[in-house]
């Protein structure tokens, strides 16, 4: 676990919580681009996301950790991003998995992801969560709904195929763009729809 040092005052804060949903490209892709846009990135990695980013990237625990300012572990509820007095811009859970959808639509604050997103909501704050699953069920439904109503962003990755992406990097990094720009961090940049052009 490495932890944070003395942030710069004019630096935002972001949250990035990876938790074992597929789409691990997501959080990695958020952490890297949010790091250049100047933001001070947090980062909570729970046993199924460093599980998944194996499978999925090749990567361990140290090499995502290193991609972060700081990182943490789900069982270390002391940190500084359990408390609401440590501000932040926004929280993303990236991806997010229905397990934590679950725990934080019922504000069981169990582990420092769940307790982190709970102080992201008190405070006020933005809580970007990118599910993951397909079908829903009626429970993945009404927590989604509960989310939404307590004030948190309901944000499935979803490719935008009408900007004809060539290539999954592609997909992945336009939808980070907009999480990011939900994110309200300055810089962010996502393609704006132009419109239909008239056929010939």
């Amino acid at each position: 676990m490495t932890t944070p040092g003395a942030p710069a005052a004019s630096r935002p804060r972001l949250i990035v919580g990876i938790t074992g949903a597929t789409g691990a490209a997501y959080g990695l892709q958020l952490l890297r681009r949010a790091r250049a846009l100047g933001a001070e990135t947090h980062l909570i990695l729970s046993p199924a996301g460093v599980l998944n980013a194996h499978h999925e990237l090749g990567l361990t625990r140290a090499q995502l950790e290193t991609e972060a300012d700081a990182a943490y572990s789900p069982g270390d509820v002391g940190a500084c991003v359990a408390s609401g007095s440590f501000p932040t811009a926004a929280m993303v859970v990236a991806p997010c998995s229905m397990r934590t959808l679950a725990a934080v639509a019922h504000g069981l604050s169990d582990n420092l992801m769940t307790r982190a997103a709970d102080v992201t909501l008190k405070e006020r704050r933005r809580l970007i969560l990118m599910v993951r699953e397909t079908p829903l069920n009626l429970a993945h439904l009404r927590n989604m709904t509960a989310v939404t109503e307590m004030g948190g962003i309901i944000f499935p990755p979803l490719p935008a195929l009408y900007l004809h992406p060539k290539s999954i990097d592609e997909m992945v990094a336009e939808t980070v763009e907009r999480v990011l720009e939900l994110s309200q961090l300055p810089g962010a940049a996502p393609q704006a729809w132009q419109g239909l052009r008239p056929s010939a």
